[in-house]
């Protein structure tokens, strides 16, 4: 009977845990890289990031050219009403020159958005959310450092939003103007060890003459509490432009709000070739408060017979003990 009592309190200690959410003590950020995190921000959280790059292009073939120009992709993220919910602008600024190898005195000067989307992403699916989830075997070395079939499930979010294109715009397909669509689905997979693996399946400028299609596969390791690295690459395809770019750099945790970031990207194709490097940063203002519940609660009115006063206490400070610890688990650095 004491068994049962004592198993009974353990459980509705886990019930009142349920309440998880996304935040993080560290900052959450989508860099480096550039695919999309499945998970938000976290409610009333205000995030920047912004990245200004150095992009170098060579057309080799017939309409030989060469660009050369500076840029910066940047995005504003905001966590609303739902620990899933996350409203965001994101954008690509690019100025370069572009120059034509058969008369070099002929020269382009551009300047424009490659790309300015306002949209939002919620979380569909979370299995990060169950406690029992990173929870060790005491019972089997081997259990507990084997790989479970389980880490394969990965966090699911969708995304939905709009482009906003201008006439005549040198980065963007001839008649491409005004709003279209965009849709996206994130998915994570956070794996012992500091390993995460992010995939990203994008259908951009639905209904235009311009109707790309992304994958983003993104890997990245922590191999320390400050330091990140990752590889990625990048496939797009479209009438107006396909390549496979690739990416590898690393990512440096300068405070809990404040994250700096560095990158190189290049493809293996010389129409064009490819070769870009970037410094990042992130930012966010930390307006976030947990939800308050009452940890008492589920214990205190337990009047059930045999169970004394000192184990109450103890269930509820082993409580609070599971909830402190699963807030500070980082979803993704």
């Amino acid at each position: 009977m004491k068994a049962i009592k004592s198993i009974l309190i353990i459980l509705l200690s886990f019930f009142t845990t349920q309440a998880f959410c996304q935040y993080t003590d560290v900052i959450n950020s989508n860099r480096p890289g550039v695919s999309r995190s499945a998970f938000s921000v976290g409610t009333n959280v205000a995030q920047f990031e912004v990245g200004p790059y150095y992009i170098k292009e060579e057309r080799t073939p017939a309409e030989a050219y060469e660009i050369d120009g500076f840029g910066a992709d940047f995005a504003i993220r905001y966590g609303l009403i739902w620990e899933q919910l996350e409203l965001n602008v994101e954008g690509n600024y690019q100025r370069d020159t572009k120059s034509f190898l058969s008369d070099l005195s002929n020269e382009d000067k551009r300047a424009n958005f490659k790309y300015l989307t306002v949209g939002a992403k919620f979380l569909v699916f979370d299995p990060y959310k169950d406690p029992d989830y990173y929870k060790p075997n005491l019972h089997s070395w081997k259990a507990n450092h084997s790989f479970k079939w389980k880490y394969l499930i990965p966090a699911v979010s969708i995304y939905a939003g709009a482009n906003f294109d201008t006439k005549d715009n040198p980065f963007t397909a001839d008649g491409i103007e005004g709003v279209s669509p965009k849709v996206m689905i994130a998915t994570q997979n956070n794996f012992t060890g500091g390993w995460v693996f992010v995939m990203n399946l994008i259908k951009d400028r639905i209904g235009t003459d311009q109707p790309d299609f992304q994958y983003i596969l993104t890997l990245t390791h922590s191999f320390s509490p400050k330091w990140v690295v990752f590889g990625e690459t990048q496939g797009i395809k479209s009438d107006f432009y396909a390549d496979n770019l690739f990416r590898f750099g690393g990512a440096y945790l300068w405070g809990k709000d404040f994250q700096l970031d560095t990158a190189l990207t290049f493809n293996t194709k010389d129409t064009p070739s490819v070769f870009s490097v970037n410094f990042g940063m992130s930012y966010r203002l930390d307006f976030h408060k947990d939800k308050e519940i009452d940890n008492s609660t589920a214990v205190d009115d337990l009047d059930l017979p045999g169970i004394s006063k000192k184990k109450k206490n103890k269930s509820k400070n082993n409580l609070k003990k599971v909830q402190k610890k699963q807030q500070r688990k980082e979803i993704d650095f």
